[in-house]
C-alpha cells in the first residue's frame, strides 16, 4: 500500500458522495460468473473504501465483511454502514479464516495491492468453488468530450494521470491457469458539472499534486465543461472492466 493509495483518506466524504456507483448489470454478471446468487453469500469486500460497492452488495442480500486500511475511509464507512463488520487491514494480509468466503470483491482497489501476496491470500480465504471478482469503472474514451478531458489531464499530470480517467494494473496479470473470465459492462449517469468535478478531484492524482495545482486545473476544467455543456449537466460514460476467477482447488 502506497502513500498515494492512502491519499483518499483526506477526501473520504467527497469520495463517498461524488464517486460513481456501479450498475445493476455488473452485479448480475458477478452472480452469473460466480455461479451463485449474492443473496446469502459470505462476501469479503477488500479495499472497501467508504463502502460504495459494499452498500450494493448488502442490498443484494450478501453477508458482507468490509476490509479497509485507511482510517478516514473506514470512519466514513462506519458512519454510513454501521451494521457491516469492518476489518482494518490490507489485501496483502487478510486477517480472515481459511475457506470462509463465497466471494471476495475488489472494487476499484486490486491495483493498490501486490498480486504476488494478495492473490494467494484471496485463494486462501475463498472456499473451494468460491470466486474472486475484480472490477473498475473506466471512463469511456470513445466519447469525444471524455477523450478530450483525458488528454488535458495527461498533459497536466503526465505519468501521474493514471487512475483519473482509466484503470491501471487491472486483472490482466492473473495466471492463465486460474482461467480468469473478463467482461465489460457499459453504463452512464447524468450529473452536474460540479458533481463531475468533485468526482474528478477525488482521484489520487489531484490529491498528490496539492490544492493549488489541483484547484487551478479544476477551475480551468470547469470553464471548459461549461462552454461545452452550458446547462451545467453532462453524461458520464463508463465501462466497468470485470475479471472473475473461480477457486477450483
Amino acid at each position: 500500500m502506497t502513500l498515494r493509495a492512502l491519499s483518499f483518506d483526506a477526501v473520504a466524504d467527497q469520495y463517498d458522495t461524488a464517486r460513481p456507483g456501479y450498475p445493476a448489470a455488473l452485479f448480475d454478471t458477478v452472480e452469473e460468473l460466480a455461479g451463485r446468487p449474492l443473496r446469502g453469500a459470505r462476501v469479503v469486500d477488500v479495499g472497501a473504501g467508504t463502502g460504495i460497492a459494499t452498500r450494493t452488495l448488502r442490498e443484494r442480500g450478501a453477508l458482507v465483511t468490509a476490509v479497509e486500511p485507511g482510517p478516514g475511509m473506514a470512519a466514513r464507512l462506519r458512519r454510513t454502514l454501521p451494521g457491516v463488520p469492518l476489518v482494518r487491514a490490507f489485501g496483502d494480509a487478510l486477517p480472515i479464516a481459511d475457506g470462509s468466503a463465497d466471494l471476495i470483491t475488489y472494487a476499484q482497489s486490486w491495483h493498490w495491492t501486490d498480486p504476488a501476496r494478495s492473490l494467494p491470500e484471496a485463494l486462501r480465504v475463498l472456499r473451494p468453488g468460491g470466486a474472486l471478482a475484480l472490477w473498475w469503472n473506466v471512463s469511456d474514451g470513445s466519447v469525444p468530450w471524455i477523450a478530450e478531458q483525458g488528454a488535458r489531464i495527461e498533459a497536466w499530470a503526465g505519468d501521474g494521470a493514471h487512475g483519473a480517467h482509466s484503470a491501471h494494473g487491472r486483472g490482466d496479470g492473473l495466471p492463465e491457469s486460474l482461467e480468469p473470465v473478463e467482461r465489460r459492462v457499459p453504463w452512464t449517469r447524468r450529473v452536474t458539472v460540479d458533481a463531475h468535478l468533485a468526482n474528478l478531484g477525488s482521484h489520487s492524482v489531484f490529491q498528490m499534486r496539492g490544492a493549488p495545482d489541483a484547484g487551478a486545473f479544476l477551475a480551468a476544467e470547469r470553464a471548459a465543461l461549461l462552454a461545452r455543456f452550458p446547462d451545467g449537466t453532462l453524461e458520464e460514460a463508463y465501462v466497468v472492466d470485470l475479471t472473475v476467477v473461480v477457486n477450483d482447488r
